[in-house]
């Protein structure tokens, strides 16, 4: 079965799109309802050094609706399997609840991401603590590695692939609203925690 032509059109043309100079990190899935076009259970988005933060690092590009997304990151190994695992924050800004080709072509609602160190194990839950509050938390119930195939379905529709190297994240495990001022964080347990400063 092939990609809904919509989806390889919208993943074109959000590829197209990616800012001049800005090198390869790796790929975001978008599995939400206004995220999807046709069977494919996931939209895919690009992350690219233009939109990486360190931890701790102020995010200062605005937005509407910010969200901040606890997710599991994935580093790809030769084969295109998963070889590490780690926790990662996302800023969304869902202000523009666009048709899902227009979300998908403007890289699936992201705006920044900061990774967390990777290791050889997949978290058991994340949360999201903002100004030390905590603001959601949840299990990690799927095989976060699923989602590679997903990806690499999607990307292989438009002349792209995984590659050694790349870092997915494999889709919201929580996500709550920010605001100007918050100082953010994903807190994976005994693996890690990292943060960001909204301005």
């Amino acid at each position: 079965m092939t990609v809904d032509p919509r989806l390889v059109a919208a993943v074109r043309e959000q590829l197209a799109r990616r800012p001049d100079g800005a090198a390869r990190v790796g790929w975001k899935v978008g599995a939400g309802s206004g995220e999807r076009i046709g069977v494919e259970p996931v939209a895919v988005g690009s992350l690219t050094t233009a939109t990486l933060l360190e931890p701790g690092a102020t995010y200062r590009g605005g937005g509407g609706d910010l969200r901040a997304d606890a997710e599991v990151a994935v580093e790809v190994g030769p084969d295109g399997a998963a070889v590490r695992y780690g926790v990662a924050l996302e800023l969304c800004d869902l202000a523009d609840r666009a048709a899902p080709e227009d979300v998908v072509a403007a890289n699936v609602y992201h705006r920044a991401v900061v990774f967390g160190p990777l290791t050889d194990s997949v978290p058991e839950a994340l949360e999201v603590v903002v100004d030390g509050e905590t603001r959601g938390a949840a299990p990690v119930e799927e095989d976060p590695s699923v989602r590679l195939g997903q990806v690499a379905r999607v990307l292989a529709a438009v002349g792209e692939r995984l590659e050694d190297g790349d870092r997915v994240i494999t889709g919201s495990v929580v996500q709550v609203p920010i605001g100007r001022g918050d100082e953010v964080v994903a807190d994976a347990g005994p693996l890690g925690r990292i943060g960001v400063v909204v301005a």
